[in-house]
């Protein structure tokens, strides 16, 4: 049956943020959200509970550009640090914490989320990752699909661009980003189907919902998928950045792809950079392992180049269309992690001069409060 897409007229923007709850002692998750909630309003639309109790997303609204999402996310941002600041509670951002146990996550209890544990027992459990949402807006279901199709290759520079889960319970894992592989075990998540059209989506959503698979959009968790109930293609590959600064340039690369993607699509002649499944995935893997420092795959015969450069070559190509959309600027940030290291490096020089995991943690926690790399 038709799936229904609420069209979005302009390539607009949406970003979701997952958050980590910090006992200022321990420097652990704490189990703050039901108190943080309390005080900031249950109502908030853009500040929700998530899986376990210590993490909290923040949201934005419809964002006409990369400098709306920055005003609202420093807005709402400021609101849930200054509940932390009266409960105590300090915040941070990265895609895992260092060495916090799945184990001793208390889940939230919400519906969704009981459901969630239930069905997938251990393999949600293991759930204590933090990302990134990116929603663009779409103008209609074959749009998305355009989109989605278009931006696959450039998911794994997106991973690597946010990495920033090197440590897992306590273990450096050797991954720049431990997050994407814990995430994707589950049975909705990973990699996207590719479908060419609109209704070749619709067919398989439906035999998802026949055979109880999922119970709606929601359900699938893919790196990358349609949300049609706002109208938007949803990109869900990136590790929660340690900053707003690295957020931003990330935000506007992907605004800017979609631009680019956008301006090909009205021409049915032009051809947009298209590459197997099983390259896309390597690229993935490749990106999840060394990070900016992965060679990529970027054609069907196996050549390689490193992804560091391949990213400069790309924001040179987008630098019309980032001008075009507001967000030049920003897109430049994207040189800084380029120069400095990305979180995954920074975290581990932390732990290599400190010889503490504690001091990564308070690394974040200054990176995020500050909006500046810890060297």
């Amino acid at each position: 049956m038709p799936v229904p897409f609420a069209k979005s007229p302009d390539l607009t923007l949406g970003v979701e943020l997952e958050l980590q709850l910090v006992d200022p002692a321990t420097r652990d998750l704490s189990p703050a959200c039901g108190r943080v909630l309390a005080l900031v309003g249950p109502q908030h639309p853009n500040i929700r509970p998530e899986l376990f109790q210590s993490m909290l997303e923040v949201s934005t609204g419809v964002c006409r550009d990369v400098g709306q999402v920055r005003r609202e996310l420093d807005t709402t941002i400021a609101l849930v640090r200054a509940a932390c600041a009266d409960l105590g509670v300090e915040l941070a951002c990265s895609g895992s914490h260092p060495f916090a146990r799945y184990s001793d996550r208390i889940v939230y209890p919400a519906e969704r989320y009981l459901d969630l544990i239930d069905r997938n027992r251990w393999v949600a459990r293991r759930l204590m990752i933090f990302g990134m949402h990116v929603h663009i807006g779409a103008r209609d279901g074959a749009h998305a699909m355009a989109l989605i199709n278009g931006l696959m290759p450039y998911l794994p520079h997106v991973l690597a661009l946010s990495a920033s889960s090197p440590f897992w319970q306590g273990q450096d894992t050797g991954l720049a980003s431990s997050r994407i592989t814990i995430f994707e075990a589950l049975p909705t998540a990973g990699h996207a189907c590719v479908f060419g059209t609109w209704e070749e989506f619709e067919y398989a959503f439906d035999a998802m919902v026949a055979s109880r698979a999922i119970k709606s959009v929601k359900d699938i968790w893919w790196d990358i998928r349609p949300s049609p109930g706002y109208g938007t293609v949803e990109v869900r590959i990136a590790d929660c950045p340690p900053t707003l600064s690295e957020t931003m340039a990330i935000v506007a690369l992907l605004h800017s792809l979609c631009a680019w993607i956008d301006e090909e699509y009205r021409e049915p002649a032009n051809r947009l950079r298209v590459q197997p499944y099983w390259a896309i995935r390597e690229n993935k893997w490749r990106a999840s392992r060394w990070g900016l420092d992965a060679e990529a795959v970027v054609d069907d015969r196996g050549q390689t180049v490193l992804l560091r450069d391949d990213l400069s070559s790309i924001l040179t190509e987008l630098a019309p269309h980032a001008e075009r959309i507001g967000a030049r600027d920003e897109l430049r940030n994207l040189t800084r992690p380029l120069e400095h290291g990305g979180s995954y490096e920074r975290q581990r020089r932390v732990s290599e001069r400190e010889g503490s995991l504690v001091a990564v943690v308070d690394a974040l926690i200054d990176e995020f409060k500050r909006d500046q790399f810890v060297e």
